[in-house]
């Protein structure tokens, strides 16, 4: 039969019998003292890390109990292998650096079947020989582990049942009329309210500019960019940190069921309230909104694509460089396209940067090349690669060979790069000026590069 006893902080057990003589050799106890306290809502009563540490000091002390090592984090202990600390506890006891555990609880330990079934396998295994908790401990007996399962599984029961209450809790706040968290922008909750029984009111200073933006959407049929410099030009609309609107919110704001008075949650669950609050605007206004929304998303997929924009960054306020077309009826009843480059603005609504047509900008940048070194010109492989494709052509149906094709072959990469911003598609011109491996600027219609 297996024997153990513990007496001031060391224990001796039995490690065989031989004809009738017992033979016991000491085993020096190495406790590792565990502190654990979660961040989350479920355990904010529990006590402190120090105040832990505090109390297992004073029992070691009482009970002349050796720590070799205090370790201590703040993690929940919810879900199995997520604790970096107890981890590496778990390791440095495989390895036999520790024998022994205190800690105040054992939901400290665990408060899953993952991390408990280890400890317990450790114990097994003759890793963990004792585990100390404040008025109790546990040792490598059939009974002792049964009653630390036992606790560690009412930790996690106790951890389940406290996340039904708080679903059926959120269900309730729904279903009354609040949903869950911080409102929109255009409403306030009532900070003095005890904590969950907050209702929502609407912001009577931002209220107003919210309904004009769905208005300025569904009516005056503006897009998101022009309600975005609407609001940050003639209006002193701010954020709750009191920041400029992004332009990304304005979105968010158009597509927000919650303004008429509906919300859904949680997101994606397809489950729908009615709001307990006042709304800010009427569901056809939103309806009438969203659908405008929609038909400039897909105006937008639809844009046609230009040869020079997200490649050149404005000189004046660092946005990107956009372009748009214009047409030109002339006398003699034909239409003649132009297409102009400028600032889009989005970093500054108000940068004046002029706008410089697509002939202009191409005679620039060919005008560049001649100032770049050709290892710059990221294109060399590319034009090998249509030199060979030529060479194939010439060889096998015109029948150059020779020195004539070693003339066409040495064509200069800066010719090349030169053809292809002339006569190139869009795609092979985007090409080129993507293989620079230098920035190229935008600034009072000039182009340059910087490194």
């Amino acid at each position: 039969m297996n024997q153990a006893s513990t007496t001031h902080g060391a224990q001796t057990v039995a490690l065989g019998q031989s004809r009738g003589n017992l033979e016991v050799l000491p085993v020096v106890m190495r406790y590792c003292l565990y502190a654990r306290k979660s961040t989350e809502e479920d355990e904010k009563q529990a006590l402190s890390i120090d105040s832990q540490i505090k109390e297992m000091l004073e029992m070691a002390m009482r009970d002349n109990i050796q720590i070799t090592e205090i370790r201590k984090e703040s993690h929940s202990a919810k879900d199995s292998g997520q604790r970096p600390v107890f981890n590496k506890l778990i390791s440095d006891i495989k390895k036999d650096v520790f024998n022994g555990i205190l800690c105040w609880a054992p939901d400290r330990l665990s408060r899953n079947a993952g991390d408990l079934g280890a400890i317990v396998d450790l114990m097994d295994q003759g890793k963990i020989i004792e585990i100390r908790t404040h008025g109790q401990k546990f040792t490598n007996s059939p009974n002792e582990k049964f009653l630390l399962m036992i606790l560690g599984s009412q930790a996690k029961l106790e951890n389940d049942h406290k996340g039904e209450n708080v679903k059926r809790g959120l269900r309730a706040k729904c279903e009354q009329g609040w949903r869950p968290g911080r409102p929109p922008l255009g409403y306030l909750h009532d900070k003095y309210a005890e904590k969950g029984e907050r209702k929502v009111y609407v912001d009577p200073k931002r209220a107003p500019i919210v309904k004009k933006i769905f208005e300025k959407m569904a009516n005056e049929e503006l897009s998101c960019r022009k309600i975005h410099q609407w609001l940050n030009s003639e209006t002193d609309f701010k954020t709750r940190s009191g920041k400029l609107m992004p332009l990304s919110l304005v979105q968010r704001i158009i597509k927000e069921p919650y303004y008429y008075g509906e919300f859904e949650y949680p997101t994606g669950s397809d489950k729908w309230y009615k709001g307990g609050y006042e709304p800010i605007i009427s569901k056809e206004l939103y309806t009438k909104a969203n659908e405008r929304l929609t038909r400039n998303n897909i105006s937008r997929q639809d844009c046609k694509e230009f040869a020079f924009t997200k490649l050149i960054k404005c000189g004046h306020c660092g946005s990107g460089i956009t372009a748009e077309e214009k047409f030109k009826k002339l006398v003699d009843g034909s239409v003649k396209r132009y297409v102009y480059y400028g600032c889009a603005r989005s970093r500054n609504t108000k940068c004046n940067h002029g706008l410089l047509r697509e002939e202009e900008m191409i005679e620039q940048l060919v005008g560049l090349m001649d100032k770049i070194d050709i290892n710059e010109i990221g294109i060399k492989n590319k034009f090998e690669d249509e030199v060979n494709r030529f060479y194939k052509f010439s060889k096998g149906i015109l029948g150059v060979t020779g020195s004539d094709f070693e003339k066409q072959k040495n064509l200069d990469i800066r010719n090349y790069a030169k053809y292809v911003l002339k006569e190139g598609s869009i795609l092979e011109k985007r090409e080129v000026l993507g293989c620079l491996e230098s920035k190229l600027v935008m600034r009072d219609k000039q182009i340059t590069l910087i490194n």
